[in-house]
């Protein structure tokens, strides 16, 4: 049971780092396509309360889209409610990322902030570290660098 419960999560980690490595790129060049540069420049040089208040910002952003998604699937349109909803949810993720990247130094003035930082960190690692052991994940991993080399070869 315990192999299965590690595989099932080593598939979701492998997801999970495919998606954050998508996002982090979109991220960047939206910023250039945006012409952010300055804002961001700003942004990581920010006082603790207002990285705070701009730490908040994607989910005012964002929670209006989940409100429109919960409408969708009360109203029966359950794909287009689960498509929104997850939109939503890459969009949150790429903005708290970036905001959170921003301002990880502010945040973490914070005690409170520092304190859950540090122990989900801490529980990230060590989960990491058990998923990262197991053969899905280690054979997800090189089918991701074998994908990765044959996009070169073809871009190139």
């Amino acid at each position: 049971m315990k192999k299965i419960l590690l595989s099932i999560l080593a598939v979701i980690l492998i997801i999970e780092e495919w998606l954050w490595d998508g996002l982090s790129a979109f991220g960047h060049v939206l910023i250039g396509l945006l012409r952010l540069d300055d804002f961001e420049r700003w942004l990581s040089q920010v006082s603790p309360k207002v990285a705070l208040v701009a730490f908040a910002v994607p989910v005012l952003i964002v929670t209006p889209i989940n409100l429109m998604a919960l409408g969708l699937l009360a109203n029966g349109l359950i794909l287009q409610g689960i498509l929104l909803e997850v939109f939503a949810k890459l969009l949150g993720t790429l903005l708290v990322s970036r905001v959170f990247s921003l301002t990880k130094k502010q945040l973490l003035s914070f005690r409170l902030l520092a304190f859950v930082y540090s122990t989900v960190m801490h529980w990230l690692d060590w989960a990491r570290q058990k998923i990262t052991e197991t053969a899905v994940y280690k054979l997800a991993k090189a089918l991701k660098l074998q994908l990765r080399a044959l996009i070169a070869t073809w871009l190139n």
